[in-house]
């Protein structure tokens, strides 16, 4: 099976702008992620995906892969289909495409490896993570991300909400009656798939919750979720880089 590693990295983040070329122990962050990736042996090739200058610059500097995509991507998921378009004209072939998240520094091996043995079931469109929630600020916080999956282990709905909902039930029960799982944000697509999902138009789901897993729900493609017990440490503001610096 080959697999191409792809790592979305925009400069202009809201709330971190520059974030990809932020120095930990004197290394920008997108090397960081960058190298770690590069020590998991199931992937056969590791790029950066960007739209910027700097960081292309600097990926090269420290003699990374890179692909120079377009401003105009909705999501790191369109930013994969543009590389993967770009290396299929180059006659190159691949069977699954992941998304890695390039502001987690300190990638974890075994995540990957465990989406990549998705794959070996044939009827795997796209697979992602979870992990089980055990703390109430985090179920009820509208910036983690809740999953529900069905018997088959594939997903039924995400929500920012914490769900499913205990009818007749405290909330301060809720985590003892009920296992609650919160998304993990790394995505791998069969490249036949990720091909379909950049021609997606959004849908009403996915705008109303801001979450593009939803349109593909909505058109008919099934995510297969596995679970991790391994928290990811994602740097999305400054003092998050403070904190992570100072650990």
């Amino acid at each position: 099976m080959k697999v191409l590693g792809i790592i979305p990295a925009r400069y202009a983040s809201t709330r971190f702008p520059g974030k990809p070329l932020a120095l930990i122990n004197g290394k920008p962050m997108i090397q960081h992620v960058y190298e770690g990736v590069g020590k998991i042996s199931v992937l056969s090739e590791i790029v950066v995906a960007t739209d910027d200058d700097r960081i292309v610059n600097c990926v090269k500097a420290f003699g990374g892969k890179v692909v120079m995509t377009k401003e105009t991507h909705r999501s790191g998921t369109d930013r994969c289909g543009e590389v993967l378009e770009q290396y299929l004209r180059e006659g190159k072939e691949y069977d699954v495409v992941i998304n890695i998240q390039g502001d987690e520094p300190n990638v974890e091996h075994s995540q990957i490896e465990t989406l990549v043995r998705c794959f070996e079931e044939k009827d795997t469109q796209i697979a992602t993570l979870k992990k089980q929630i055990f703390l109430k600020d985090e179920l009820f916080s509208p910036n983690v991300v809740k999953v529900v999956c069905g018997i088959n282990s594939e997903a039924v709905y995400f929500s920012r909400f914490a769900i499913p909902y205990m009818r007749g039930i405290d909330e301060n029960e809720w985590l003892q009656k009920q296992k609650y799982y919160k998304h993990i944000g790394v995505y791998a697509y069969r490249c036949d798939v990720l091909k379909e999902l950049v021609e997606l138009k959004q849908t009403e789901l996915e705008i109303a919750e801001s979450l593009e897993q939803l349109r593909w729900i909505e058109n008919g493609f099934k995510i297969k979720v596995e679970e991790t017990t391994i928290e990811n440490i994602a740097i999305d503001t400054p003092e998050d880089l403070l904190k992570l610096k100072n650990k």
